[in-house]
C-alpha cells in the first residue's frame, strides 16, 4: 500500500542522515493524531544522484495517480537547504508535472525567510517557516482529512521542547551501521553573529537531559558508535556538557574492544573551563572531533559582525587541548567578512596556524536568507553570487580577482593540509617562499600584495605563492589525485630546495597516506604495497590518523 505522507530531502552525502525529517516523523502522531506516523515514510537521496532517478523512485513509491478531481490523498514534504535547493527545485518541477494533485509542503532554512520570488516556493502548495514538528503534523492531518484550507506560507509553531518527541527511534539499523547519527541536546544560540541564522534566536533552549541521555543509551545499545551533536554551542551550559561527556567516558571505560565511539561537538573555544578541559582530556585517541569557530582574529571585524570573542582565551584553550588531550581540533575561519582585508585575514590565518589545530577550515562568507549580515552590504561593498550557495564575490577591501584567488587557496589547502596527506611536505612548503627565492612565476598576476613586506615570514603568503603557481600549472582545483599533487609539489619545491630533501618528505608522506598508485616523482622509490581494506569506523578516523604523525 502506498504511503500517504512521504518525507524527502537531498543530503550532501550518503553518510549524512537528516535529523530534521526524523524530528517531523517522530511527532506526527503526537501533534497530528494517532496513526499518522504509520502512513508516512522517509526517503533520503544525495544531490549527486541524477534527477530522473530520484523522480522514478519517488513515483514508484507514491504509486498510481489517485482518481477524482481535486482529491488530496498524498503529501510530499521536502527539506530545503542552501546546498540542495537547486536540485530540489528541479525535482519538484518534474514531480508536479507527473503528479499535479500531490500536495507538496516545503520546510528548512532556505525557505524560512525571503520566500517571495523563490522558484521552489512558487512550485509548492505550502511552506512552513521555522520549526516544523507541530505545524507539519497538523497540516498533514488537515490535508488528508479534508480540513479547512490552509495558507500557503505558514509560520511554524515553536512549542516547549518538552512537548516534542525525540527522533532517535527513527534511525534504522542501516543508519547506525553506516552513517553519522545527528543528535541534539539543545537548540538555538544566545550569540548574535550576523552571518549566522542563529543570530535570530533570542536564546538557546535545552532538552531534558535525562531523556536525551536515555535515548542515547538506547542508540548505543543498538550499536550506534558515531555521534555528531548539532548544538550550535555545545558547551554553553557547562553542567549539561559535563554530563554528556561523562556519559561517553563511562561508555569508553566499559566499551567492548574494537567498538570505539566517535564524537563530534561544536564548541565555543573561549568558554572551556578547567573541568570541561579535563573531561575532554580523558577521551582516547580518535574519539573526539571539536569544531571551534574562530571566524576572525580581527577585533574590528568581530565588532562589525556582533561577535563576542576572547581571543586570548580561545588561543589558550586550543593550546591546552593540543598539549593535554587527544581531541582533533577543527578551527574555522571565514573569508569575506565586513572590514576584513586580504592582509588582515592572512595575519589571522598565521596566528591560528601557529596555535596548531589539526585542521583549519577556510569558509567563504555566504548570504544566508534571513541572516542580519545584509545590513553591512552597502557600507562594506559586499556583493554576493545570485545563485546558491550565494557566496561573496567581492567586498570594498577584496576585489573579485583576489576573491577567486582565495577560493583556489582554500581548495588547495583542504587537499594538501586538511587531508593530512602531506604533513612533512607541508612543513617544507610553509618554511620556504622568501620573496627573494620564490620563482617569479608564482607571483605573476598576484597583485600589489605580492611585493609587500608583510609577506616575509608569513605561512599564508607562502601557501598563496604555491596556490598561484599550482593554478598556473594545472588550471584546475578539482579532480586532483594525490599523485598529481605529489608531482606538482615536487616540481615546485625542487626550485628552492635540494631534490633529495623534497623527495624524502614526499615519499614518507605518500607511503603514510596509504595511497597505492605511483606518482612520477617517486618512481623507483616506493616500497611494495599490499592490499588492505578498512571498516566504516577506520574510514571515519583515517583523516585524523594522518594528522597524528
Amino acid at each position: 500500500m502506498a504511503p500517504r505522507i512521504v518525507l524527502c530531502t537531498l543530503n550532501a552525502r550518503y553518510i549524512h542522515a537528516s535529523l530534521g525529517l526524523r524530528c517531523l516523523l517522530a511527532n506526527l502522531d503526537r501533534h497530528g493524531g494517532a496513526g499518522l506516523r504509520a502512513q508516512a515514510v522517509l526517503r533520503e537521496y544525495t544531490v549527486a544522484r541524477p534527477t530522473h532517478e530520484l523522480l522514478a523512485d519517488l513515483l514508484h513509491l507514491l504509486g498510481d495517480e489517485p482518481q477524482g478531481p481535486g482529491q488530496t490523498s498524498q503529501v510530499l514534504g521536502l527539506g530545503v537547504y542552501i546546498w540542495n535547493v537547486v536540485a530540489t527545485t528541479e525535482l519538484l518541477r518534474l514531480v508536479k508535472l507527473a503528479r499535479p494533485q500531490l500536495r507538496v509542503v516545503l520546510g528548512g532554512p532556505e525557505v524560512s525567510h525571503e520566500t517571495d520570488g523563490q522558484a521552489i516556493v512558487a512550485l509548492a502548495d505550502h511552506v512552513i517557516t521555522g520549526w516544523g514538528e507541530v505545524s507539519f503534523a497538523c497540516l498533514c492531518r488537515d490535508l488528508l482529512q479534508g480540513g479547512q484550507p490552509q495558507p500557503k506560507i505558514m509560520a511554524g509553531v515553536q512549542p516547549e521542547l518538552a512537548q516534542l518527541e525525540l527522533p532517535y527511534g527513527e534511525y534504522t539499523g542501516a543508519d547506525l551501521a553506516h552513517r553519522l547519527l545527528y543528535v541534539e541536546a539543545s537548540r538555538g544560540c544566545p550569540f548574535h553573529c550576523a552571518f549566522c541564522l542563529s543570530a535570530l534566536d533570542k536564546t538557546a533552549w535545552a532538552f531534558d537531559l535525562t531523556q536525551v541521555l536515555a535515548a542515547l543509551e538506547v542508540l548505543y545499545q543498538r550499536g550506534a558508535r558515531h555521534f555528531k551533536f548539532v548544538d550550535r554551542t555545545f558547551n554553553l551550559r557547562r553542567d549539561n556538557a559535563l554530563r554528556i561527556l561523562q556519559f561517553f567516558l563511562d561508555k569508553q571505560a566499559s566499551g567492548a574492544p574494537g567498538q570505539p565511539v566517535s564524537l563530534h561537538f561544536e564548541v565555543v573555544p573561549d568558554r572551556l573551563d578547567q573541568r570541561l578541559r579535563e573531561h575532554l582530556a580523558q577521551f582516547a585517541p580518535g574519539v573526539l572531533q571539536l569544531e571551534m569557530g574562530v571566524q576572525s582574529f580581527n577585533p574590528q571585524v568581530q565588532r562589525n559582525i556582533s561577535r563576542r570573542q576572547d581571543d586570548e582565551a580561545t588561543a589558550f584553550n586550543m593550546r591546552w587541548l593540543l598539549a593535554h588531550s587527544h581531541a582533533h581540533l577543527h578551527a574555522d575561519l571565514v573569508f569575506g567578512l565586513p572590514g576584513e582585508s586580504l592582509q588582515s585575514f592572512a595575519e589571522g590565518f598565521d596566528r591560528l596556524l601557529a596555535i596548531g589545530p589539526q585542521e583549519i577550515q577556510l569558509g567563504i562568507l555566504k548570504r544566508l536568507r534571513g541572516a542580519p549580515m545584509t545590513r553591512h552590504d552597502q557600507t562594506h561593498g559586499t556583493v554576493y553570487a545570485s545563485q546558491p550557495p550565494y557566496q561573496v564575490t567581492q567586498t570594498a577591501l577584496i576585489d573579485a580577482a583576489s576573491m577567486q584567488r582565495f577560493v583556489r587557496f582554500a581548495r588547495y589547502w583542504d587537499l594538501l593540509a586538511n587531508s593530512g596527506r602531506f604533513v612533512l611536505t607541508l612543513s617544507l612548503l610553509l618554511a620556504t617562499g622568501d620573496p627573494a627565492t620564490v620563482p617569479q612565476a608564482v607571483v605573476a598576476g598576484g597583485g600589489p600584495d605580492a611585493a609587500t613586506g608583510a609577506r616575509a615570514g608569513s605561512a599564508f603568503w607562502r601557501f598563496m605563492d604555491f596556490s598561484d603557481w599550482l593554478w598556473q600549472q594545472l588550471g584546475s582545483t578539482h579532480q586532483l589525485t594525490p599523485e598529481r599533487l605529489v608531482d606538482a609539489l615536487f616540481g615546485y619545491l625542487c626550485q628552492v630546495l635540494p631534490l633529495q630533501t623534497v623527495r624524502q618528505a614526499l615519499l614518507a608522506d605518500y607511503v603514510s597516506s596509504g595511497a597505492r598508485a605511483s606518482p612520477q616523482a617517486l618512481r623507483g622509490w616506493l616500497p611494495r604495497m599490499t592490499d588492505g581494506t578498512g571498516t566504516v569506523a577506520s574510514t571515519l578516523k583515517a583523516r585524523q590518523h594522518r594528522h597524528s604523525r
